[in-house]
């Protein structure tokens, strides 16, 4: 078995190999085209693992990877540098400690997303993005208005209408593009099993559901509940020493699902009395971000077991039944896929 560590830039890159007893079989540096990869590991026949380091780059690598039947592991960035963390630090270094983590199976690994899902997810976080942007040009108009303590557009003084007209321009053309990314995404979506599980959940609407759906990937990567609250942001980091615990946030995890949870959570919280009184108990001894997000962590905990166990949502909360049910409506189908 060959192990390969593999340093990848936008232009360039570096293969360090290196046989099962750790000795070096080989390097190169190479430019980032699929025939030079593919040529330096059709030199070297044979069982072969590989391990990338997480950029922004990495796909086109691992599907030519993996098409050509080289077992690729993606390397979780982070921790890659607090194992490997070196006094000379140079590309070839850098691809050499990789294939000797890999080889010694202490490479600690990030997941790797199913390939039939990275164009969605990526799509629906383009989609954020655009959401952001809108936000931003409506508060700015909002801001100029207030700045001349005018309540319409056509009170501004000349050049700043023409500043507005041109971010009310660009309100139409982000909302066009938002909606036209849901519209390419919900056939796709909406009638898969995951999808019509989610929608039954409080608080989780079309675009919740296609999140939750995209950024969890495989329920089954998570070993428990925990393990999920954990990933998707919603507890405190901890840190123990001297007999002491001091909480503390963290930036670990995955923060679309934090923030889909969040939502999740201010929505279940409006049209659900059993959730809203949950929150209003726990706002008694907590602040209100706290108490909110232990809405969302429990919000969390019912999107895990429902794809964990593949079963409907039960419509309980903490134990106690919803006095309200969703609608059985669009993008709840009447029959849903098993």
């Amino acid at each position: 078995m060959l192990h390969s560590g593999i340093d990848l830039h936008k232009r360039d890159l570096v293969i360090a190999t290196v046989d099962s007893e750790g000795r070096a079989v080989r390097d190169a540096r190479m430019s980032t085209s699929r025939s030079a990869v593919s040529a330096y590991f059709d030199s070297l026949p044979g069982p072969h693992r590989a391990v990338v380091e997480s950029t922004a780059t990495w796909y086109w690598l691992r599907d030519h990877l993996a098409a050509a039947g080289v077992d690729v592991r993606l390397g979780h960035s982070k921790y890659i540098k607090a194992i490997s963390y070196a006094k000379v630090k140079t590309d070839r270094v850098d691809a050499a400690t990789l294939a000797q983590l890999l080889r010694s199976d202490l490479m600690p690994e990030g997941h790797i997303m199913s390939p039939e899902h990275h164009e969605a997810r990526d799509l629906l976080r383009a989609r954020l993005r655009l959401v952001v942007q809108h936000v931003r040009a409506r508060h700015v108009i909002e801001g100029l208005l207030a700045q001349y303590n005018v309540s319409a557009l056509s009170a501004l003084p000349p050049l700043v209408q023409m500043r507005t007209t041109m971010l009310a321009e660009q309100l139409t053309l982000f909302t066009q593009q938002i909606k036209r990314i849901e519209h390419e995404l919900q056939p796709q979506l909406i009638p898969t099993a995951d999808v019509q599980r989610l929608v039954w959940i409080p608080g989780v609407g079309k675009i919740v559901a296609f999140t939750l759906a995209l950024e969890i990937d495989d329920i089954a990567r998570f070993p428990t509940a925990r393990d999920f609250v954990s990933y998707c942001r919603l507890v405190p980091g901890a840190g123990n020493s001297g007999g002491k615990t001091r909480h503390k946030r963290t930036k670990d995890g995955n923060r679309y699902l934090k923030l889909a949870f969040s939502h999740a959570a201010v929505r279940a919280m409006q049209y659900f009395p059993e959730i809203r009184a949950f929150y209003h108990s726990m706002a008694r001894r907590k602040p209100k971000p706290v108490a909110r997000a232990l809405v969302a962590k429990e919000l969390a905990r019912i999107v895990y077991f429902v794809l964990k166990k593949k079963e409907p949502f039960n419509n309980t909360f903490k134990g106690k039944p919803l006095s309200r049910t969703k609608q059985p409506k669009w993008p709840r189908l009447a029959s849903p896929p098993v």
